[in-house]
């Protein structure tokens, strides 16, 4: 009983392999087909199921159906007055909400009284809902530049469906294993292993598929916002009031260089006004030790 199960295990593994590699083969077919001019076609961006006519169904042969995934990116700039900035995102932040579409990230930079204010929002949208939100963000302002960018993830998605199909039939038949009678502790350990390790295979695959379908289902928007730099305006009076703040400066400035001067010298008067007094007072005390034995002889003499 422990040999057959053994075979079948065996069994599956080849099995499952040669799912994979074969539905890699076709991933690679339809790649190479695609790369080589092989194929015409005539296909609708976001994920819409297109006709993919090959020289046999030209002849009069079969269609082959598929579906094309393309994920479409719209950068947008849009450049208004900085005191709107901030009521402008979150006016298409609000605005997202009453459509299909989702808010990723914001940002708003640039608050302090003298930078120059900016801000950017990231959306997701559905594409049936993609000509309403443009409209409204072009609205917020005048649009200085718009770039859109397309990327293929057909070849990504019939990789990770095909991995998704021999990752399911192979947790299927672990499972159908563990139901069979007569199955030893051994290898029900050894088929509880493999099954788990199977499944998370399994839900890594699931993840990244429905990451792909909501970057092909849904189109990317990116919105950045910049303030209208305006023009500095001199009048007659200018040139006063530039003179009075320089010379305001200056007189800081003087202040504090007097204030530094005062502060460095006074730790010295401490030490040298004592000294100096005491210098002045010995040299005194000399002087009169000097004039007495010179007033004394003068008084014997007279």
């Amino acid at each position: 009983m422990r040999r057959s199960l053994s075979l079948l295990c065996v069994v599956v593994l080849v099995c499952a392999g040669c799912f994979k590699k074969a539905s890699f083969q076709n991933a690679a077919s339809f790649s190479e087909a695609m790369d080589e001019g092989r194929v015409v076609q005539n296909y609708s961006l976001f994920g819409q199921e297109a006709k993919l006519l090959s020289p046999l169904s030209m002849a009069g042969g079969t269609v082959l159906a598929a579906s094309r995934y393309v994920a479409v990116h719209h950068k947008i700039e849009i450049v208004e007055s900085g005191s709107g900035l901030a009521k402008s995102v979150e006016g298409v932040v609000a605005f997202c909400g009453t459509i299909q579409c989702e808010v990723l990230s914001t940002n708003i930079s640039g608050t302090a009284p003298n930078a120059t204010p900016s801000g950017n929002v990231s959306l997701r949208v559905v594409p049936q809902d993609l000509n309403r939100l443009l409209d409204f963000i072009a609205s917020q302002g005048q649009i200085s530049q718009h770039s859109t960018q397309t990327v293929d993830k057909t070849a990504e998605v019939i990789d990770v469906e095909a991995k998704l199909k021999n990752q399911t039939d192979f947790r299927d038949n672990l499972r159908k294993m563990l139901a069979k009678p007569g199955v030893t502790v051994a290898d029900l350990l050894q088929i509880q292993e493999k099954l788990t390790e199977a499944q998370a295979e399994l839900d890594g695959e699931a993840m990244q598929r429905k990451t792909l379908a909501n970057e092909t289902e849904k189109v990317s928007v990116y919105a950045e916002f910049h303030a209208e730099a305006h023009e500095n305006r001199r009048s007659m009076f200018t040139p006063i009031g530039e003179a009075l703040k320089q010379s305001g400066e200056v007189l800081g400035d003087s202040l504090g260089a007097l204030i530094t001067a005062v502060a460095a010298v006074i730790p010295w008067l401490i030490i040298l006004l004592p000294g100096g007094w005491l210098i002045v007072k010995a040299w005194k005390r000399r002087r009169e030790k000097k004039s007495k034995p010179a007033k004394t002889s003068t008084d014997s003499h007279g």
